[in-house]
């Protein structure tokens, strides 16, 4: 562990050069970034408070992480079903590091959440007496899952949220914006967000109260279910202003993407395994009983060692996911991977779909409170950009969108509220800040050193890791780092990239110092998860001037759970 103490972050503050006095300035009691499930659930809790709010989006409302949201959201709806069952279910998918508190009251909100959206106006999947259809996924031992169109949720939630927002006077929208930083005051709190529009154009908000939802990075990987704007931009925002992260070594990766070499990865939902689906190997073997007593249905990360494991075994790229069997038609219970295997001759109703696990969700993020406040005054954070504690070390099935809907209304709500106490401070108008504009004499390949970037997280960070490999990953991606902010200009591709190598590094420093395997992190060099790292991974900036020189490692105590199994 050495090694990582020669490892320098140095990261700017800010990645853009800019000077307030020539910015453009709006000004809201509350500025939200990020426009999916908890982004948008967050600025209506805030203008439903009374609060002017401004929803930054890096694309359209249309192009969030939630649209890509297939298996469903989790509710107690069902008098089978029980509260106590789904965060008892909760807790030991977290393998030991829930907080208990942040999983009752995610669990708690979720009846409301559904009365909600079906207030304004969302459309479930119905049985045949009219009720909402439930489904189960791995993880869940009652059926609780809503979903829409089959697999098509995250789409259909997605819908009724924006056209929510649209709809209320005091959320102002500006899609196609990409938040660069936060705005700092004199005395560390956030007061704003430098942002650059689609024409280019720079331009800060001036808030009282900021809220990150920017969504997850799984771009960070080659393999991913995750949309291009899935960059890491919010937890590296924060970081750079000061805020503690947690747990950011625990990336989730979903069993079963359709393979087709060359083609965009496809998530091929949980739900699809829940309704009866099938894992087989090349040779038509149902492998995954050998693995895990709940086989297809076992938690994420167990199904994605075992598919990976099985592809090592059998020398092939892909396992298959069998739906011959089903009681229902496959067509008329999926019509979307219906239609996007169609294209490629698959026959869901008779034919294997090659799939292969890819990145999914980032479980670690931005440290919050109980209400999404972050350890910097003035700004919050919801959704998978923060760390809650309601995954722990794994996160369960349609748990997340639950999550964005609860948590991301509840910071909406308390932003609102501290807004009437902590007023609006000015951006400093000589606030100013100086970058190098690139070199004219080395020219960076933006688009060659994200793919590199990629591919070394892919394969030294992703399923099964171990000690060298780790470290060897951190040293590169270090070196990358400090190349591509001396060299590269100021651009939203530079940008990006700088985002994504700042959480690769803390991803890979924090895989290191995890010396065991718990959830999905897991190390073939320590195989078994260690009482010692019970706990959560710390990671607060060192700051030295304008730069962010380097970041201390420590621990965090959880709170009262279940052992980790």
């Amino acid at each position: 562990m050495d090694r990582l103490k020669t490892l320098p972050l140095d990261v700017a503050r800010y990645l853009a050069p800019f000077q307030a006095r020539s910015l453009a300035m709006f000004r809201f009691d509350v500025v939200v970034v990020g426009s999916g499930v908890a982004g948008s659930s967050a600025a209506l809790a805030a203008a439903e408070a009374g609060s002017s709010v401004a929803l930054i989006a890096k694309d359209s409302l249309q192009e969030t992480n939630t649209v890509y949201a297939q298996g469903g959201m989790a509710a107690v709806l069902s008098p089978e079903d029980s509260i106590e069952s789904h965060v008892a279910d909760t807790l030991v998918v977290g393998c030991g590091i829930c907080d208990v508190e942040a999983v009752e009251r995610v669990v708690r909100g979720g009846p409301e959440s559904i009365r909600r959206l079906l207030e304004w106006g969302a459309k479930f999947d119905l049985d045949s007496q009219g009720q909402l259809d439930l489904s189960r996924e791995g993880g869940h031992s009652h059926y609780r899952i809503v979903h829409a169109g089959g697999a098509a949720t995250g789409v259909e939630i997605q819908r009724t949220l924006a056209a929510a927002v649209a709809r209320h006077p005091d959320i102002a929208v500006f899609q196609n914006n990409f938040a660069i930083d936060l705005i700092s005051g004199a005395n560390g709190r956030v007061i704003g967000v430098l942002s650059q529009t689609e024409r280019g154009e720079l331009v800060a908000f001036s808030a009282a109260q900021v809220i990150l939802a920017t969504g997850g990075a799984g771009q960070l990987f080659r393999e991913t279910t995750n949309p291009a704007i899935a960059t890491g931009d919010g937890v590296a925002m924060a970081f750079r202003a000061g805020a503690v992260l947690r747990d950011p070594e625990f990336f989730q990766f979903h069993p079963t993407c359709l393979y087709i070499a060359g083609a965009a990865r496809v998530l091929i939902s949980e739900i699809v395994r829940g309704a009866g689906g099938i894992l087989l190997d090349k040779d038509r073997v149902r492998f995954m009983p050998e693995y895990h007593p709940s086989a297809e249905l076992a938690p994420r990360d167990v199904v994605s060692r075992a598919c990976f494991d099985r592809m090592v075994k059998t020398n092939d790229t892909s396992v298959y996911l069998d739906l011959s069997d089903l009681e229902k038609d496959p067509h008329q219970l999926f019509p979307h991977i219906s239609r996007i295997c169609s294209y490629f001759g698959i026959d869901i109703a008779k034919d294997p779909i090659p799939v292969r696990p890819g990145a999914h969700y980032m479980i670690g993020g931005i440290q919050v409170d109980a209400d999404g406040r972050t350890s910097v005054p003035g700004l919050w954070a919801a959704g998978e950009c923060s760390s809650s504690g309601l995954h722990g070390a794994n996160r369960m099935g349609s748990n997340s969108l639950l999550e964005g809907m609860v948590l991301g209304a509840r910071a909406g709500e308390r932003a609102a509220e501290d807004g009437r106490d902590f007023p609006l401070i000015p951006i400093d108008r000589h606030l100013r800040t100086d970058r190098p504009n690139g070199s004219s004499d080395v020219k960076l390949g933006i688009h060659d050193m994200t793919y590199s970037l990629k591919s070394l997280m892919w394969r030294q960070m992703g399923i099964v890791r171990n000690g060298p490999m780790i470290l060897d990953a951190a040293e590169k991606v270090s070196f990358w780092a400090r190349a591509v902010q001396k060299l590269a200009s100021p651009e939203p591709r530079s940008w990006e990239l700088l985002n994504m190598l700042t959480i690769a590094h803390l991803a890979s420093v924090s895989a290191a110092v995890r010396e065991e395997s718990r959830g999905t992190h897991f190390r073939e060099d320590f195989p078994e998860p260690r009482p010692a790292w019970r706990a959560h991974t710390q990671l607060v900036p060192v700051t030295e001037g304008a730069t962010i020189k380097a970041v201390h490692i420590g621990r965090a105590p959880v709170r009262d759970t279940v052992p980790a199994r």
